[in-house]
C-alpha cells in the first residue's frame, strides 16, 4: 500500500517508515525537515515541506494513500508551558488543515494520529485506560487532546476513519541499527546515556515527588514497537477510536539510570535538579484495549536501553 508519514525525519516518524518499507509499502515521507541519510532508503519519495504546506498537502492527496500516519508536531512539555502558541499552531491549527484535506479528497483514507500519554495530566489512578479523564495540564498535552477530539468529530460526521494511539514515554532504537534519537534529545533514557558516554552530569529533575524513590514514575516502550503498532493499525478491523500503547509497567527515573548503569558498565555523574513545570509524578498505562486486538509488544526495559546504547556508541564513532 501506499502509505503517507508526516513528521518522518524524526525519531517516531523515521522508525514507522522504515518498518512500513521493510513490510513492502510505498512511503512518502513528509517533514519540514531534509530526509536523514541513513533514513534514505526507507522512502519511495521524500517532501522536504511542512506538511500544512499546500504543496505537502498536495502530495498527500496525489499519493492516493491507504493511511496517513501523522507524526509530525511540536513534541515537549516544558518549551509548551512559556511558549503555548507554538503547539497550538504546529499541532492544532495544522492538523485541521490536513483533516479537512483528507476527509474531503481521500475518504477512505485512514488517519493514524501520534496522540500522547500526557492528555492525562496527573490521573486519579494508574495504570491509566482509556475511559480515564483526559485532564491535561501543559498546552502540549492539550493541544494532543484538542486533536483527539477533532478526529472523534470528524468520524461522527465526515464519516473520517482513524486511530489515535496515546504513546507512553517511546525509547530505544531500530534493533538492526539503522536508526535512534538525535543528539540533544530531552527523553531521560538518551539523557542518560548521552551523559554516560560524553562524561559528562546528567541533571536527575526532581527527588521529591510522591514515588516510591522519590523520583518521576514513567512506562516506557520501545520505538519499534510503537512503529509495529502503528502498521498492524493499518488493518481496517482495527476500529475507529483511541489505544493506549504502554507495559502496564511503572519504572522510576532512579531505575533507568540504574538499568543504564548496568547496561554501559560506566557510573554516571548525577547532578540534583528541580522539579520540571507540567511533570506528574506517574504515568503508566494499560494497553489491554488494544492488547486484546493484536500482539503488538516484543521488547523490555533492558532491551530499549541496549538498543539505544548501541545507536549512540555507533554514531559516536562515525564523528
Amino acid at each position: 500500500m501506499s502509505i503517507v508519514v508526516t513528521g518522518s525525519a524524526g525519531y517516531i516518524g523515521g522508525q514507522i517508515a522504515l518498518q512500513l518499507r521493510d513490510a513492502g509499502h510505498e512511503v512518502v515521507g513528509i517533514d519540514c525537515r531534509p530526509c536523514p541519510a541513513h533514513l534514505t532508503d526507507a522512502f519511495t519519495r521524500f517532501v522536504c515541506e511542512d506538511f500544512a504546506t499546500d504543496f505537502a498537502l498536495s502530495a498527500v492527496v496525489q499519493s492516493l494513500p491507504a493511511a496517513v500516519i501523522h507524526c509530525a508536531g511540536t513534541s515537549l512539555v516544558g518549551p509548551s508551558m512559556t511558549n503555548p502558541a507554538d503547539y497550538y499552531n504546529n499541532n492544532v491549527a495544522k492538523t485541521l488543515k490536513l483533516l479537512d484535506v483528507v476527509s474531503r479528497a481521500l475518504p477512505r483514507t485512514r488517519v493514524i494520529f501520534s496522540s500522547s500519554a500526557a492528555v492525562y495530566g496527573v490521573p486519579l489512578l494508574t495504570p491509566c485506560h482509556e475511559v480515564d479523564p483526559a485532564q491535561p495540564i501543559s498546552p502540549y498535552g492539550e493541544s494532543k487532546l484538542m486533536i483527539e477530539m477533532m478526529l472523534q468529530s470528524y468520524h461522527k460526521a465526515y464519516g473520517l476513519d482513524y486511530v489515535a494511539f496515546r504513546y507512553f514515554n517511546a525509547c530505544g532504537a531500530d534493533s538492526q541499527g539503522r536508526h535512534g534519537q538525535e543528539p540533544g534529545a530531552t527523553h531521560i533514557i538518551a539523557r542518560v546515556l548521552e551523559s554516560i558516554r560524553d562524561n559528562k552530569e546528567f541533571v536527575l529533575n526532581g527527588i521529591d515527588y510522591p514515588t516510591p524513590d522519590g523520583t518521576c514514575v514513567r512506562d516506557y516502550v520501545h520505538v519499534e514497537d510503537i512503529a509495529r503498532a502503528h502498521i498492524l493499525a493499518l488493518d481496517p478491523k482495527i476500529a475507529a477510536g483511541v489505544y493506549n500503547l504502554g507495559s502496564n509497567t511503572g519504572t522510576s527515573n532512579r531505575e533507568i539510570i540504574d538499568t543504564a548503569q548496568q547496561v554501559t558498565g560506566s557510573v554516571a555523574a548525577i547532578q540534583l535538579g528541580k522539579p520540571r513545570a507540567g511533570d506528574p509524578p506517574e504515568l503508566t498505562a494499560s494497553a489491554d484495549k488494544f492488547n486484546k486486538l493484536v500482539s503488538w509488544r516484543q521488547y523490555n526495559l533492558d532491551d530499549m536501553i541496549q538498543h539505544a546504547w548501541a545507536w549512540y556508541v555507533r554514531q559516536n564513532k562515525k564523528v
